[in-house]
């Protein structure tokens, strides 16, 4: 990693050799990978906010099931 900044204290965000933005935890562990690194800021927070609050109802997978003949 050559970028040190610490985004909200908790992660950083690096280019990989696939030229894909990953997001790393304090604890070394990946969160999130995204096209862009405004995206990867941007959806780790979010992922993140979920992790600790709740992901909104909206977001919930209602069911695996999908109806219909085939």
């Amino acid at each position: 990693m050559t970028d040190e900044t610490w985004y909200d204290d908790c992660f950083q965000v690096y280019l990989s050799r696939f030229k894909l933005w990953i997001s790393k935890g304090k604890d070394g562990g990946n969160i999130v990978t995204a096209p862009t690194k405004e995206e990867c800021i941007r959806i780790t927070r979010f992922y993140l906010k979920g992790m600790q609050e709740g992901f909104p109802e909206s977001l919930s997978i209602k069911s695996g099931v999908v109806g219909g003949k085939l």
